[in-house]
Parts: structure tokens; C-alpha cells; sequence
């Protein structure tokens, strides 16, 4: 259908080149019938989300399809809640929509739940095999592919140990409900107990929960880590208040909790993660079978630090680190 559509567009677009008659109507000349639909469901609010979400269109805007000309995309976000999530997801499928892009987790395994038939493309998705959407990251097998937000576990904790000389406790809070985050723990655990290395894990079923779920921990540990959790991303600017109060450095998962006050991160480039996503969506609107790709993760990290959160904690950080790092300011 989608290939379809492409043909008759290009033909449509072949002819108009062919008239010297100009028109002071955007895309008047190409029917809404003719043009691309893509729904945007996103899981919550918070900037590595909404940078994934830029990132997707302007990589089908490199590519040719614009929004309001051959293109017409519907966003969605369900702020967090699960079961609105899924009322995008069946709306989008009422409404036929051409391919899904789901941002997150949650939002993807609600798309998929939804449908088989659509192609669905998903980012910020820490591990689509463990979450049910793929068959396999190097072959989809499914109507699902994407880019994956995957954490350099390992690199993480050689961060925490460069930052916290000596570091024996290691808390993390994370949202119970997101399998993504789980499956980071779970990582964390095993990498730390390989350097006797102890982790404190707190799980939190709402926002409401996250302060008093903080106070039971921060007495006990040595550094917060703080996972990739669209909950506790969007609850950064409570967490690092707290945390810097009782001198506990933040180590955060990506760079959008450093932005919220965490310390210091090395994590991935979402906007690049969402651009990547963007591009294997053009590649199924040109006609690729969706269960030949795969679930994409991105090699290179960056190193953030919180030039503020750095003096408010009153921590030196050595100076390998500081001339490989960006700084920022602002946030808790």
C-alpha cells in the first residue's frame, strides 16, 4: 500500500514539473490520499524523548518527505500513562495509519499489542528482543525495527568508580512498570558484584512515590545511579535536589538528567538515535520488508558533566575527564 502510494505521488510530482503554471497553494495539486501517514506515539515528556522525536523527522525530511506536502504526521503523547498509550495506539490503526514510530518502551509494546500489520518503527528501546517486539536484534522477524537506547552498562560503572573514588554502594531508582529499566539493574548487578561492588536497588510505581523512595536510600549509599526510566527522566529536578542536599553524587544514564541536575553522565545522543530510527522509516515507506531490519544501537557515547551540580556537591573530578567532557549549567 505504502509503495503504492510513493508511485502515485512520484508520478503526480513527475507531472507538475512538466507545467509552467504555479500554484499559491501548498500541495494543492497532491490529494491527502496521496501522502504518507505516520502516527508519533510517545510515552512521556522529557528531552531525550522529544530530541528522538526531532531526530526521526528531520531524517525523513533529509530524505525527501515533508509534513504538510507528501507527508502528514499525527503526534501522540500519553505522558506516561500505559492505557493511554494504548487508545494512540487503536487510533491509529482506526485511522490507517501507513507506519507507526513509537518513542519508548511502553509505547512500542502498546503499538505492537495493537497491530502486526502496520509497520511499526520504535527508538528508546532498551532491548526489543526482552520486551517482546522483535524475534531477534539482527533480524526483526516482525512488523517491528527500530534503534535501541541501550546503556553502555559497563562504561557507566567505570564513570562511577573514576567519580567516586572507592565507591562500595551504588543506589538506583528506577519505575517497576518499564522492563527496560529491569534489565539495566539486572546488567548493573552483575558488572558490580564482578568488583565487589554492592547496589541498592528502589522501585517506584508512580512520581508521587519517588521522594519518599529516595529518603529510604540515600543514608545507605555511596553515589545514585539513575537508569534510562521515562518516570524518573521526568522527575531529574526532585531527584538531584535531594541527592545534592546529602553530598550524594548523581551518575545519570543519559544526557537529558545531567541537563535536570544529575552530575555527570556517558551516554548515547538521542536526536542521533531518533535520526537513525527516521532513516529505517524511509527505507520501509520505499518498500523494505520491515522483518529484514533490525534493532540498531549506537556505539558512540558523550561525556556531560553539570558544572553547577559539580560545585554544589563540591567533588573534583580529574581532569582527563573534565578536558574529554561537555559542560553544561543549570538544572537542579
Amino acid at each position: 500500500m505504502v509503495a503504492r502510494k510513493l508511485f502515485l505521488l512520484s508520478s503526480i510530482l513527475l507531472s507538475m514539473s512538466l507545467f509552467s503554471a504555479c500554484s499559491n497553494e501548498k500541495g494543492s495539486s497532491v490529494s491527502q490520499d496521496n501522502s504518507v501517514n505516520i502516527g508519533i506515539s510517545q510515552i512521556s515528556s522529557h528531552p531525550a524523548l522529544d530530541l528522538a522525536r526531532e531526530g526521526f523527522i528531520e531524517a525523513l525530511n533529509s530524505k525527501g518527505f515533508k509534513d504538510g506536502e507528501n507527508l502528514n504526521i499525527e503526534i501522540k503523547n500519553a505522558e506516561g500513562d500505559i492505557a493511554t498509550s494504548q487508545m494512540i495506539s487503536s487510533s491509529f490503526i482506526s485511522n490507517s495509519k501507513d507506519l507507526i514510530f513509537a518513542i519508548g518502551t511502553p509505547a512500542a509494546q502498546s503499538a505492537f499489542n495493537s497491530t502486526q500489520d502496520i509497520p511499526i518503527i520504535v527508538t528508546a528501546v532498551t532491548d526489543a528482543v526482552e520486551s517482546g517486539l522483535v524475534k531477534s536484534k539482527d533480524k526483526s522477524g516482525t512488523n517491528v525495527a527500530g534503534t535501541s537506547d541501550a546503556v553502555p552498562i559497563d562504561k557507566q560503572l567505570k564513570l562511577i568508580q573514576e567519580v567516586v573514588k572507592d565507591v562500595k554502594t551504588i543506589g538506583v531508582l528506577y519505575n517497576t512498570s518499564e522492563v527496560n529499566s529491569e534489565i539495566q539493574i539486572n546488567n548493573l548487578k552483575e558488572l558490580s558484584k564482578k568488583n565487589g561492588i554492592k547496589i541498592i536497588a528502589k522501585g517506584v510505581t508512580s512520581v508521587n512515590d519517588i521522594s519518599q523512595g529516595l529518603d529510604s536510600i540515600l543514608d545507605n549509599i555511596d553515589v545514585l545511579y539513575t537508569p534510562a526510566d521515562n518516570m524518573i527522566a521526568s522527575s531529574m529536578a526532585l531527584i538531584a535536589s535531594k541527592a545534592v542536599d546529602k553530598k550524594i553524587p548523581v551518575i545519570g544514564a543519559e544526557e537529558a538528567h545531567v541537563e535536570g541536575g544529575a552530575l555527570i553522565t556517558e551516554g548515547i545522543n538521542y536526536k542521533k538515535l531518533g535520526f537513525e530510527a527516521g532513516l529505517m522509516a524511509v527505507e520501509v515507506l520505499e518498500g523494505k520488508d520491515i522483518k529484514e531490519l533490525s534493532i540498531k544501537t549506537l556505539e558512540d557515547t558523550e561525556l556531560v558533566i553539570n558544572e553547577d551540580t559539580q560545585k554544589n556537591l563540591s567533588i573534583n573530578i580529574d581532569e582527563d575527564i573534565m578536558k574529554r567532557a561537555k559542560v553544561i549549567k543549570g538544572g537542579e
